[in-house]
């Protein structure tokens, strides 16, 4: 009897802290329900326009882009854009910001480190082994042209150019996440350099907001600030950057010269598979630096293996794939777990020519859509029944579809339409109209006659088009013969 009770405690108590478990994740997931929503009463989406950037602003070796922040659909979706582009031997400045963001990258590579762990340095030139010197810092990452990295909110990094042709990365910041804990406003915080300044004077700066033009630095005393790094006050002045004329990306002379991972071929092997090559390489450096050094915390490690990023280029990693129509690839934090701490995924989609994307809603997020080639008809249907939509979108400019609204897209007669979405949930959903798994290929033929009064063939007729195929359409009634698109699901 005892035995029996103490086996009901340890089941009641087993209970309870699986209640609380639960009810502890659904209070969470309803603080961040309420914050990114909080403001969804104002939200009047009753017509959606392509945007464009609508401010620039200048440095030595490149330029920033800023999409209009007081723009209603990115207000309403909790959102801000910008567009960077850097020149070759540019460097883009140390900073970070106030709220976690997706970077997609539509040209060429180039480096970038993040928090991660602290490398050996290279031995300096003419100097003994034995009194070699150790440039300590965190890893650095190569990036290629349709990569996407996440970067959380409050982490430092800096990116260079390394490559003959100018970087293009569009980024997306999640303003209205739990991460960002001040207002709907995005800050960004130079660790070195300037921000700069609009064209034409000295008013607003990035995103609308108003900017001193300096880094953080520029606020400390300069004699508190010699004393906090033990330098000199020379120094301390020079980590000020007074000097704004060059922007927050500048050329550097000759090239950056530190610690790296060699780059590899990938002719024979693919990226992934690159890639824990490269990670198994470096555990074992790290396995025989702790032999030299003894244990560490563990802390280093768990931050070294993280993963910041995917590749959603490679046509070969496409989840949907039609022969006639295009391809889909997306990325949750099922692919780049990191995302689940973001609470933002991706999708690049290809259309060729005359395609269509299959109309269908997001679930459970806002989606942001940026044109990387190309152009394509685009119409979005809210619950009023009417398009807020209708239009063509072309390369460069961004489009939001708030949660729910349905949305159709078309390539053009003469070229591909390819697009980039940035949405406001890890694990974004989407559910299809049209086609394979689609809402009303799971309706009863009985519910679709009485629904739209149209007879029973006329009902057998519409749930089985197009059910060879899922997420892409190819152009015209071809696409019905059998030749449709595969999943992998």
């Amino acid at each position: 009897m005892a035995i029996q009770r103490a086996f009901l405690f340890s089941f009641s108590l087993s209970v309870l802290l699986l209640f609380s478990g639960s009810l502890a994740q659904q209070e969470r997931e309803l603080w961040h329900h309420q914050r990114r929503f909080r403001d969804q009463g104002q939200c009047k989406l009753e017509r959606l326009r392509a945007a464009e950037p609508s401010q620039r602003i200048e440095s030595e070796a490149g330029f920033s882009e800023y999409f209009d922040q007081e723009d209603e659909q990115f207000d309403c979706a909790g959102v801000a854009v910008s567009r960077h582009t850097i020149q070759p031997r540019g460097l883009f400045l140390p900073s970070f910001s106030n709220a976690p963001r997706l970077v997609y990258f539509i040209q060429e590579s180039f480096q970038s480190f993040q928090q991660s762990q602290y490398e050996e340095g290279r031995r300096g030139q003419g100097q003994q082994q034995q009194q070699r010197s150790r440039d300590q810092h965190q890893k650095i990452r190569h990036f290629r042209q349709g990569d996407v990295i996440a970067l959380p909110a409050g982490v430092s990094h800096w990116c260079y150019n390394d490559g003959e042709t100018p970087i293009v990365a569009v980024v997306v910041h999640d303003i209205a996440s739990v991460h960002n804990q001040l207002d709907r406003n995005i800050r960004k915080f130079q660790l070195a350099g300037a921000q700069g300044r609009p064209k034409g004077g000295y008013g607003r700066g990035p995103f609308g907001q108003e900017s001193s033009g300096g880094n953080i630095f520029n606020g400390f005393d300069v004699e508190l600030l010699a004393e906090a790094f033990d330098v000199s006050t020379d120094i301390a002045k020079k980590l000020q950057s007074r000097d704004e004329r060059k922007g927050s990306i500048i050329r550097v002379e000759k090239s950056l010269q530190v610690v790296r991972p060699p780059r590899r071929e990938r002719e024979s092997e693919s990226e992934s598979e690159g890639e824990e090559e490269e990670e198994e390489r470096e555990r074992e450096e790290r396995e025989r630096e702790r032999g030299r050094r003894g244990k560490d915390n563990g802390l280093e490690e768990a931050i070294c293996n993280m993963r910041l990023k995917e590749n959603i280029g490679d046509p070969e990693r496409a989840d949907v794939y039609s022969v006639q129509g295009g391809h889909i690839t997306t990325l949750n934090s099922q692919k780049l777990p990191i995302l689940g701490f973001i609470r933002m995924s991706a999708e690049r989609g290809v259309l060729k020519q005359n395609a269509i994307r299959a109309p269908h809603w997001n679930v459970n997020s806002h989606s942001v859509i940026y044109v990387t080639r190309g152009s394509g008809k685009v119409q979005i249907v809210g619950n009023r029944d009417r398009p807020v939509f209708n239009g063509q979108l072309r390369r460069g400019q961004v489009l939001v579809v708030p949660q729910n609204f349905a949305v159709i897209k078309q390539a053009g007669n003469n070229e591909e339409f390819e697009w980039v979405s940035f949405k406001t949930n890890d694990n974004a959903m989407t559910s299809q109209i049209v086609g394979k798994a689609s809402a009303l290929r799971g309706m009863p033929e009985e519910v679709l006659m009485n629904s739209y009064r149209i007879s029973r063939e006329e009902a057998r007729t519409l749930k089985n088009s197009r059910r060879h195929e899922i997420g892409v359409f190819g152009p015209g009634s071809s696409s019905q013969q059998g030749q449709g698109g595969r999943a992998s699901e």
